[in-house]
């Protein structure tokens, strides 16, 4: 017995399909425009991809679509309200400036001169992450023409920054200033992906990041191994019992009051996680490593995307040339992060750091502690309706279960959810195999339009199954 036709599947297909040429030219278009945030001398290059994008918004529809200025590189602004003045309110996030690229980085062909291989589009910025910020474009279009609006089902606006390539330094100053213009019921964050080709997900979090270099200070200057050794404390061994005893026999954090109000993994998400096609090895060879290793009680998913970690990104002290110099050094330092989860403060996790380090050090050792500024964690519950409204319009655009994960990195979607109270989402189509940040970035034309038409479905789907209280 045939199944019944999803007449708006259908016609969202059909839309997108007498669309498609002219948006893969657009898109190439704007991939050809070197937004670079990261070199000073690409700057014009930023600000001609805010204006590009800026006017391809208008010529979508949006009746507004601003270029917002920052210290820094500018951001664009688009917003399209609904008819229906009790819709929900829905941001999209995403960023409009790229990694640096070169030829003689070894691409195979010029990264910002577009090419299709394969059914694969290759250049910078192809997934990340201006293909996955453009399918939203002919995603609305294909939700007015299906469904005979002239406005969208929800009040849609739009947030695309032009710094995410260069650590957002400007953006939650920016979200800050435009709080009023920037309210939503929910954030759309379309700057990840998914787990594969041919395993649709949605990542339901990302966690949170704090990071610190201390230094230690012994001596006024280097003194001699064998006439001090021994009698005053050496700055280089205390750098290394401070990083040994950041952990315990079972790889915990060891710092009183670090997993101060971690929400911890319920047996559903678990199970979830598990249900994930995940290869170990295959896991391994891609982090150039030869072993697991973390918390004990967790699987090597778990501890990625839901545990909270402490790590040494670098430590130091003391002569580090040819041969010896018997000394002992006047410093030390050593660089931490920590990857913070739903629930953790890193405000507290500061303060537990601070008070922490001193009980390590013996006497005659100074120190300080520099913090960087910290990124909060989000988390958003598999039951919000929000959620199920970004999975239902997947399963359609994919004809699939759809399965979910979370991000073990950090990102600025949380200033969102800081500034805004909003919950947020991911929708991004974009796979491993994209090369994100690497010589020949690409995106699959056929991922990249069941994006276009995840968002097609997804407006609709949010104003019919989610009112947000007043």
């Amino acid at each position: 017995m045939s199944q019944p036709v999803d007449t708006a599947v259908s016609a969202v297909r059909t839309y997108i399909a007498q669309h498609r040429v002219a948006f893969l030219d657009d898109l190439t278009e704007w991939l050809r425009i070197p937004s670079v945030s990261a070199q000073p001398d690409h700057a014009p290059d930023v600000r001609r991809s805010a204006d590009w994008l800026a006017a391809a918004l208008k010529e979508t529809g949006f009746p507004t679509a601003e270029v917002w200025p920052t210290p820094g590189a500018p951001a664009v602004y688009a917003e399209w309200p609904s008819a229906d003045p009790g819709a929900p309110t829905v941001l999209v996030y995403g960023h409009h400036d790229v990694q640096p690229a070169a030829r003689e980085d070894g691409w195979d062909s010029e990264p910002f001169e577009p090419v299709v291989r394969d059914g694969r589009l290759h250049a910078r910025g192809a997934a990340d992450d201006k293909g996955q910020v453009f399918f939203h474009t002919l995603g609305v279009r294909a939700h007015l023409a299906a469904t005979g609006r002239t406005t969208p089902a929800v009040h849609l606006k739009l947030l695309i920054e032009g710094e995410e390539e260069s650590g957002s330094p400007h953006f939650r100053a920016l979200v800050e200033q435009h709080a009023d213009r920037l309210t939503a019921d929910a954030v759309i964050v379309s700057d990840t992906g998914m787990w594969s080709e041919d395993t649709p997900t949605v990542c339901t979090g990302m966690r949170g990041l704090a990071e610190c270099e201390i230094r230690l200070y012994g001596p006024d200057q280097d003194v001699h191994s064998g006439s001090f050794g021994g009698a005053v404390p050496n700055p280089a061994t205390a750098v290394a019992r401070l990083v040994a005893a950041l952990h315990d026999e079972h790889a915990r954090v060891a710092i009183p009051g670090f997993y101060d109000g971690v929400v911890e993994l319920t047996d559903r998400e678990r199970e979830l996680f598990a249900e994930l096609p995940f290869d170990e090895d295959r896991w391994l060879r891609t982090a150039r490593s030869h072993g697991t290793h973390g918390e004990a009680g967790y699987s090597t998913l778990e501890r990625v995307w839901a545990r909270p970690t402490a790590e040494v990104n670098g430590i130091g002290g003391g002569y580090q040339g040819p041969g010896s110099k018997t000394v002992i050094p006047s410093s030390a330092m050593v660089k931490l992060s920590f990857r913070l989860v739903a629930g953790q403060d890193p405000e507290h996790v500061r303060e537990a750091v601070g008070a922490w380090v001193p009980g390590q050090l013996p006497d005659g050792i100074r120190h300080e502690i520099t913090f960087s500024p910290a990124t909060r964690p989000c988390l958003t519950p598999l039951d919000h309706p929000a959620l199920r409204s970004v999975v239902r319009a997947m399963g359609r655009a994919f004809d699939a279960p759809v399965r979910f994960t979370r991000e073990g990195g950090s990102g600025p979607a949380a200033d969102l959810q800081d500034v805004l109270g909003a919950p947020v989402l991911f929708l991004g189509i974009s796979v491993p195999s994209d090369g994100w940040h690497a010589p020949n970035e690409k995106v699959d034309l056929d991922l990249l339009l069941k994006g276009v038409e995840t968002s097609a479905h997804l407006w609709g789907d949010l104003a019919e199954h989610w009112r947000p209280a007043p």
